[in-house]
């Protein structure tokens, strides 16, 4: 790798860091950027707003028809409020081998590295095309994929495979969990708290329903379905939120509790939500807030050894995070995910940074993906 092209790399990467795109906020300002990078070198290009307006996905796709390969990145980060950054979380920051800022491993560390190699694309004779997404809400459960999916048979087409650049230390992640969040309204009766047990509290009517949940993981732990590639081997049930009532000396009539499920693919969230429904009964309210598939992409399929091949890596491992990798994967499109960075070390957290040597390898990386695309040789897949 020249160090020529590193710059140019970082200096897209401090661009993109740049931009503050919390999941909260517009991410119009960065697709703008990346739009006018990839028209300059000859993409075609459409963008697919969501439906506020506030915010756009991006598909791309440069050289002659065919399968190719797709690369796919999120643009949105998550918040660094109350984080504790000890810099500025929206400037790139080098110090030594390190590269600071929010999304330098989550994952604007990968969508960098795809910006320059769209430039050094199209400088090239390419005998199979390179197709690119960036997608926009992942942060808060895939949402912005899910609503671009259905536009990418026709203008992408089904490419030969697609590789999620989700910070995995440039190792070949080929599976990971679903997932299914979900809200919880308890209804009781309000009145004075001296009448509390002539009343039904909303508050105890969602605490007994927890703890209907707490026995469904247990089954899970004990007698589910079982992946030892997964740190946490079996589908999880979890309760991240819980509220209720308007003061002590009322008994409330309202709670709500927000939980999700992480299930293995070997498990049927249909099933699961279908127990989940009967354990709610009379009383509680449940609603669907986000979804999206697991992974499972085998360790012998040619996706697999093409992108070991390309990462430099005998290693293939699953991950417990979530990706956009199964929307592809569902769309007929064969997926793994692999990008610099670690999730576990770097990922959400304060004065979040990736190395530089994670970026060279990723960028070596992207090199033999424009070898395979300019050798015409079909070996993508």
């Amino acid at each position: 790798m020249r160090a020529d092209e590193l710059a140019e790399t970082l200096a897209i990467l401090d661009r993109l860091i740049a931009f503050d795109t919390v999941s909260a906020s517009s991410n119009l300002a960065l697709i703008d950027y990346v739009e006018s990078h990839l028209r300059d070198r000859g993409f075609a290009l459409r963008r697919l707003p969501d439906p506020t307006g506030q915010k756009a996905g991006l598909y791309a796709r440069l050289g002659p028809a065919g399968d190719g390969l797709l690369l796919s990145a999120h643009s949105d980060v998550v918040p660094t409020e109350a984080q504790g950054w000890s810099r500025d979380p929206f400037r790139l920051t080098r110090e030594d081998d390190r590269l600071h800022g929010r999304g330098t491993t989550d994952m604007k560390g990968f969508l960098a590295s795809m910006l320059a190699l769209a430039d050094r694309a199209g400088k090239a004779d390419l005998k199979e095309p390179l197709k690119l997404a960036v997608s926009y809400d992942e942060e808060v459960g895939c949402l912005g994929i899910a609503r671009m999916i259905g536009a990418l048979p026709e203008f992408l087409g089904t490419p030969r495979a697609a590789i999620v650049g989700e910070p995995t230390e440039m190792t070949v992640a080929i599976g990971h969990k679903g997932k299914v969040g979900l809200r919880a309204i308890a209804r009781g009766e309000a009145g004075h708290s001296s009448l509390a047990p002539k009343l039904e509290n909303a508050l105890y009517v969602a605490a007994d329903f927890m703890g209907r949940l707490r026995e469904l993981q247990n089954w899970h732990a004990e007698f589910g379905a079982r992946d030892s590639g997964y740190e946490i081997s079996h589908t999880t049930i979890h309760v991240g939120k819980m509220a209720g009532g308007t003061a002590l000396n009322i008994v409330p009539d309202r709670a709500e509790m927000q939980f999700e499920v992480r299930y293995l693919p070997d498990d049927d969230p249909e099933v699961i939500l279908g127990k989940i429904s009967a354990m709610a009964g009379r009383g509680i309210d449940l609603e669907q807030t986000v979804a999206y598939p697991g992974l499972q992409t085998s360790p012998t399929a040619r996706v697999t050894r093409m992108a070991c091949s390309l990462a430099a890596t005998n290693t293939t491992i699953k991950v417990d995070f979530g990706t956009e990798a199964g929307f592809f994967d569902g769309s007929g499109i064969p997926t793994v995910v692999c990008g610099p960075g670690s999730m576990e070390g770097q990922g959400h957290k304060p004065d979040e940074f990736v190395t530089v040597d994670q970026m060279v390898a990723c960028h070596a990386m992207m090199d033999r993906i424009l070898m395979k695309l300019t050798g015409g040789d079909g070996s993508m897949a």
